[in-house]
């Protein structure tokens, strides 16, 4: 089954999104892939290529997505505000012929380099700019006036998507997710009490390029018939206004969404009245955020753990009296142990999160090592990540993979920072860890040994990261010391950062 048949089968003038005040129906929307299914055909695209995407959370991501799935091609969505230092290297290693862009909301494409991504033949553009178009670019206007093309029916385990992650073995690769992969976690998040339904409005400021946004607001939400709200940005004065506007029932969030509305003065308290389902995911909720937007606004987060790897989706405290602290129990369809050095432990005891079930990934796209270092031969994922189970069968999540920073929800890996303040002249070296912070989680902090006679300071140092990298990896502290802590071999003793 195509992941993009999930469109189908619905009212077709029930509304299937919502994107600057504009609504779409489900009608509109299957006639809007249909013709952009078309267009892509004539540009070429067929089962198996890769098309990046560098779009927003708009209505041009939602139709290109469901376009290109349904060639049986392969989505690969971007950070459309990643520096072209990053962009070039992930194009090239997916290979992509033809890439998407929202230039509005992709500013940095301007900067990338051609020759570094010769596997591109066609842009296509959502926004075109005057006097910007080459030989090879093509408005998705033209494409969109195509008669429609018939969808490819694939199998289970057809590639659909590549999400690029720092997974649980390091350094950012693309994840393969298959349409049985995607499919089988819509399922499974299916069976637990309280799941998305038809009459549901989900506000959806999750970026759509992360799995959890992609995956359970948007796929998740149109499989159900609901109506998918896309936001573009995140301020919590607009979003209570859109919120209640829109009656919106449905509210996925990362801790620091949740973060902002708790400690929000100015609300009253029944800006949340339609809110029947608040869902957290993609780093620790904190006790304090979860129990503020209960006693405040009487709104119950219900908190789950997942990774890019399953779909995303392991465990809910959907349907089930919500502890705080605990990401809830696992789903229905998934299986899970917890491991230590000797076997699986009892309860109470810690181990390694292991995962197994049709909503595992494939493995990471042409890196054979660090697919073998998490997948065994039997199917696990070795999450990296630290828990416990109670006798109720709640997950209480301990630590995560050894060093991994989660800011916003995001992965950041210290030594892909450390690399990058390394190429700084004026950089002896370098240690990056992690630090608590009030709106995001966690923030990068990084310790520099500047070199001799050198007068550097922070400010230089952040702005020579945000060239970059992401803005959510830059450090936005950087504290100059005179040596960095490391052991008799003279490895860095990250733990003594911390102290």
């Amino acid at each position: 089954m195509n992941l993009a048949s999930i469109i189908d089968d619905h009212d077709p003038e029930s509304v299937a999104l919502i994107h600057r005040g504009r609504p779409t129906t489900f009608g509109e929307l299957r006639d809007q892939v249909d013709r952009l299914r078309g267009g892509f055909a004539s540009l070429g695209v067929r089962d198996g290529d890769r098309v990046a995407m560098l779009c927003s959370n708009s209505e041009h991501f939602v139709i290109v997505y469901y376009a290109v799935l349904g060639l049986g091609a392969v989505a690969v969505p971007l950070n459309p505000l990643s520096p072209a230092l990053e962009l070039e290297p992930e194009i090239d290693n997916v290979g992509a012929s033809v890439v998407v862009i929202e230039r509005l909301s992709a500013p940095t494409w301007a900067n990338v380099d051609r020759s570094k991504v010769p596997s591109v033949k066609t842009i296509v553009t959502c926004d075109p700019v005057p006097g910007a178009d080459g030989d090879d670019e093509v408005s998705i206007d033209e494409l969109l006036r195509h008669e429609p093309a018939a969808r490819v029916e694939v199998d289970n385990d057809h590639l659909s998507t590549l999400i690029f992650t720092s997974g649980t073995a390091g350094k950012p690769r693309a994840a393969m997710l298959s349409h049985g992969n995607l499919l089988a976690n819509i399922a499974q998040s299916r069976s637990a009490e309280g799941h998305i339904v038809a009459d549901d409005v989900i506000y959806t400021v999750l970026p759509l390029f992360h799995i959890f946004g992609l995956n359970v607001s948007l796929n998740q939400g149109l499989a159900a018939g609901a109506t998918v709200l896309l936001v573009q940005r995140f301020d919590p004065v607009t979003a209570v206004d859109t919120i209640a506007d829109r009656g919106v029932t449905v509210l996925p969030g990362s801790p620091s969404m949740w973060s902002a509305f708790a400690y929000f003065d100015q609300l009253e308290g029944s800006e949340f009245a339609d809110v029947r389902l608040g869902l957290s995911g993609a780093a620790k909720l904190p006790i304090a955020t979860a129990q503020l937007m209960r006693d405040r606004f009487g709104l119950e987060i219900h908190e789950g753990y997942g990774l890019t790897e399953a779909s995303p989706i392991v465990t809910s405290s959907l349907g089930a009296p919500v502890r705080f602290g605990s990401v809830g129990r696992v789903l229905d369809g998934v299986d899970v142990r917890l491991v230590n050095a000797d076997g699986d432990i009892p309860a109470g005891d810690v181990g390694e999160i292991w995962v197994r079930g049709p909503n595992v990934f494939a493995g990471y796209y042409r890196d054979a090592d660090a697919t073998d270092a998490v997948l065994t031969d039997d199917g696990w994922l070795k999450t990296g990540d630290m828990a416990t189970v109670d006798d109720d069968g709640y997950i209480w999540l301990v630590d995560r993979a050894k060093d991994l920073v989660i800011v916003s929800g995001f992965n950041v890996f210290p030594a892909e920072v450390e690399d990058v303040l390394l190429e700084h002249p004026d950089v002896a070296e370098v240690g990056v860890v992690g630090v608590p912070h009030p709106h995001t989680g966690e923030a990068v902090k990084a310790f520099v040994v500047a070199t001799d006679e050198s007068d550097i300071d922070e400010e230089t140092l952040i702005e020579f990261c945000l060239d970059h990298l992401a803005r959510y990896k830059c450090p936005n502290k950087v504290l100059f010391v005179d040596e960095l802590p490391r052991n008799t071999t003279g490895k860095l003793v990250r733990r003594r950062l911390l102290d």
